[in-house]
């Protein structure tokens, strides 16, 4: 079957189209200057006309440069049938045959193409001898060998555009292939960030709530002012969570970020927050007072992990005393977070189910992986803990 349509061709087309207008004008007044006054002369010219206005309706029809269809092949039989009339009449309207070549190859199938080739070019020889009135070699050989060079050059660029629409449509096939991947990918990205944040924020802040709400249950009766500050402090949870919440669904920086002056403040925010009664948590920090010029995506990650490690410490770990050491290197920023617990051995952890001690480090792990960082845990059963995220820097600060 034909290739489908190329609007590359439209100028090919338009060409053609033009060259067959100069061949039977050519012809037809080729014939009026060498046969004046002959009877056929009416015959040749109303042929003539015939012949051009079929050819001009061909584009409105489906003609050259156009898509095939069934109305430009039923086109084509006329024109090839009046045309035949015209060489019969007069031999000098052969040489139309040309751009008829390049017609019935863009509308037929190509083995019926070749066949309108053949036949053309049949009459085309049988024309040049017959108005030769000798037999010439040349005249024999010339019109096949026209032939073979045009039908092979055109399908030969119908070849090649074919493979070319392939690799075109490989390439869009591919591309959108592609975007859906990364569509996927990112959806995946968004589910991971979002679960890391509601681990690290919202379920943090309502379990100090469950811990807070429960002791000042146990003491309800015995020591109601002690309960009273449970409950002051689990409202003071209440708040902070609910302000991480609002910068949760905005995207915002974590609030205690926000409130200003860096990472060392907000580490110092976190460690009276989450320190108490049973946990006590120091701060240490070794910045040179260049924390601040920290990126806030750092800064971010790093406040989060701190957050996730203390609450482990304060569920899971049994510790007196933990300690949060943030230090700026020229070429890396360092936050270890120790504690005095139970420790545990960290070769176990994947096979612990979810929700002991480990939850939050694939979290914590894939925030550092964003930012090039790493982290590593040190831990022993009865010997504490200590995480040390380390993440590098792009230079000297």
């Amino acid at each position: 079957m034909p290739e489908p349509y190329d609007p590359d061709a439209r100028w090919l087309g338009a060409v053609m189209h033009a060259a067959f207008f100069l061949l039977l004008g050519g012809a037809l007044a080729r014939f009026l200057i060498n046969h004046p006054g002959e009877p056929r002369t009416p015959w040749i010219v109303a042929l003539s006309a015939a012949l051009a206005l079929l050819h001009l309706l061909g584009p409105v029809l489906g003609g050259p440069g156009a898509r095939p269809t069934r109305r430009r092949s039923a086109w084509l039989g006329p024109v090839v049938v009046v045309w035949m009339v015209l060489v019969v009449l007069a031999p000098s309207f052969s040489w139309c045959a040309v751009p008829l070549f390049y017609t019935g190859l863009r509308t037929l199938p190509v083995r019926a193409a070749l066949v309108l080739v053949t036949v053309l070019t049949a009459l085309v020889v049988a024309a040049q001898l017959r108005m030769a009135g000798r037999f010439d070699p040349n005249l024999l050989l010339a019109p096949p060998a026209v032939a073979a060079v045009a039908a092979g050059v055109f399908l030969q660029t119908e070849r090649q555009t074919a493979r070319q629409r392939a690799l075109i449509d490989d390439l869009i096939r591919t591309r959108r292939e592609l975007a859906a991947s990364e569509r996927r990918e990112g959806t995946l990205a968004e589910r991971q960030r979002l679960s890391t944040e509601i681990h690290d924020t919202l379920a943090q802040g309502l379990s100090s709530q469950r811990m807070l709400l429960q002791a000042a249950e146990r003491v309800w009766e015995s020591d109601p002012d002690k309960a009273r500050d449970h409950v002051r402090s689990a409202a003071s949870v209440t708040e902070h969570n609910l302000a991480e919440a609002r910068r949760f669904v905005h995207d915002l920086a974590p609030a205690d970020l926000a409130r200003g002056g860096g990472l060392a403040p907000a580490l110092r925010a976190l460690a009276e927050r989450e320190g108490g009664e049973h946990l006590t948590v120091r701060v240490h920090v070794d910045d040179g007072g260049r924390a601040p010029l920290l990126p806030d995506r750092v800064q971010s990650a790093l406040l989060r992990i701190a957050q996730g490690a203390l609450a482990n410490v304060r569920e899971h770990a049994s510790a007196g005393t933990a300690t949060l050491t943030l230090t700026l290197l020229d070429d890396q920023v360092l936050l270890d977070i120790g504690d005095d617990g139970r420790g545990f051995d960290p070769a176990a952890l994947p096979d612990r189910p979810a929700g002991v001690r480990g939850h939050g480090l694939p979290a914590m792990r894939a925030r550092l992986r964003q930012l090039g960082g790493t982290l590593t845990v040190e831990s022993a059963p009865g010997e504490g803990t200590v995480l040390s995220a380390a993440v590098p820097l792009e230079g000297p600060r």
